[in-house]
C-alpha cells in the first residue's frame, strides 16, 4: 500500500505549538506590499504575521496572488517521484482560485503519472478553520487511514468546521468590497461590529451586527454555545491580528464555559490582507447550518 502526503495552501493558520508537530507540505503563496513580494509558507515565510500587521497598521496595502498550476505541479511531482500519493486540501473555492488551479494541475498529472493517486479537495474553509480541518486530517493519517479513506473523511466532514469572524474597524472590508462606503461610515460612527461566518458554500456571510467590541466577542461565544458539536475536549482555535487581548478575552470566555482545548494563533498574511489587523476569529467542529 502506497504511503501518502498531506498538502495544503498557505491559508492554514496553526497555533505555533501545533505547527511544530504537523507533518505536512504547505504550498507557498505570495503577498505583495510596498513593491516587495513576500512568501507565505508557514514557518518558512519570509515575513511573520506580526511584521505583516505592523505594515498594515502603517497604512500599507497588501495584495495576494493565487497559486499557479506550475507551482502545484512542482510540489505534487516531487511527492510522486518519492513514491507518495497526495491529498491536497485547498483554501475555499468561494474565496480564491487556488482550488481551481490545483484541479487543472491534477488533470495533467493523471496523464503524466497515471499510477499515482492525487485528491484535490476544496476545503470550503479559511484561516484556522482550514487549519483545524488539516490538523484533524493529520491525526486521522496517524491513526492509519488510507489515502482513499482520508479523502472521503475530509469530504464528509469539511462542512462541520464552523468559522466565526469579527473586526473592530471596517476599512479593510470596505477596500475589499465586502461592505459599502455608506455602511462603513455608519458602522464606524455607531461602533457597529459585523458578525460574519463562512457558510456551506465557503463564502463569508454577515449574519449579525452588534454595538461594541465586547458584544461582538459575546456573540461569537454564543455561536459556539449554539453550534458546537464535538464536546469540551475537541480543539478550538481562536485567531487574531493585532487584537491579542481581545482574542485572549474570547479564549478565557470559552474556558469559563468548560472548553478545555483552546489555542491562540495569528491570522496569516493571506487572510489578514482581506480582514485587516483588528480581526478575531473562532473555529470549532460544529454546525454551519445556523439555527
Amino acid at each position: 500500500m502506497a504511503e501518502y502526503r498531506i498538502m495544503a495552501d498557505a491559508t492554514i493558520d496553526f497555533p505555533e505549538e501545533i505547527e511544530k508537530e504537523m507533518d505536512i507540505t504547505i504550498i507557498p503563496m505570495t503577498v505583495e506590499m510596498g513593491g516587495t513580494d513576500y512568501t507565505i509558507c508557514g514557518k518558512d515565510s519570509t515575513i511573520s504575521a506580526m511584521e505583516f500587521f505592523d505594515h498594515l497598521e502603517k497604512g500599507e496595502i497588501a495584495r495576494t496572488a493565487q497559486v499557479t498550476t506550475a507551482t502545484f505541479y512542482q510540489y505534487f511531482e516531487e511527492a510522486f517521484k518519492e513514491g507518495f500519493d497526495v491529498i491536497h486540501i485547498s483554501f475555499s473555492s468561494a474565496l480564491s482560485k487556488s482550488y481551481e488551479a490545483s484541479v487543472l494541475c491534477a488533470e495533467k498529472m493523471k496523464v503524466d503519472y497515471p499510477d499515482r493517486k492525487l485528491y484535490c479537495i476544496d476545503s470550503l474553509c479559511a484561516t484556522a478553520g482550514h487549519g483545524l480541518l488539516v490538523y484533524t486530517a493529520v491525526q486521522k493519517h496517524k491513526e492509519g487511514y488510507t489515502v482513499d479513506d482520508l479523502a472521503e473523511w475530509i469530504e464528509n466532514n469539511k462542512l462541520n468546521v464552523a468559522h466565526w469572524v469579527t473586526v473592530d474597524e471596517l476599512d479593510t472590508l470596505l477596500r475589499g468590497g465586502r461592505i459599502t462606503r455608506t455602511s462603513a461610515a455608519l458602522g464606524t460612527m455607531l461602533s457597529i461590529k459585523p458578525i460574519i461566518h463562512v457558510d456551506g458554500e465557503g463564502k463569508l456571510v454577515a449574519v449579525n451586527k452588534v454595538r461594541g467590541r465586547k458584544k461582538s466577542l459575546e456573540a461569537m461565544l454564543q455561536a459556539y454555545r449554539e453550534n458546537a458539536s464535538d464536546g469540551a475536549e475537541s480543539p478550538v482555535f481562536v485567531t487574531h491580528g493585532t487584537a491579542i487581548q481581545d482574542a485572549q478575552t474570547l479564549r478565557d470566555m470559552l474556558i469559563a464555559e468548560g472548553v478545555k482545548n483552546v489555542s491562540l494563533c495569528y491570522v496569516g498574511p493571506v487572510i489578514g490582507a482581506h480582514t485587516g489587523p483588528t480581526v478575531v476569529t473562532l473555529h470549532f467542529f460544529g454546525d454551519r447550518n445556523l439555527r
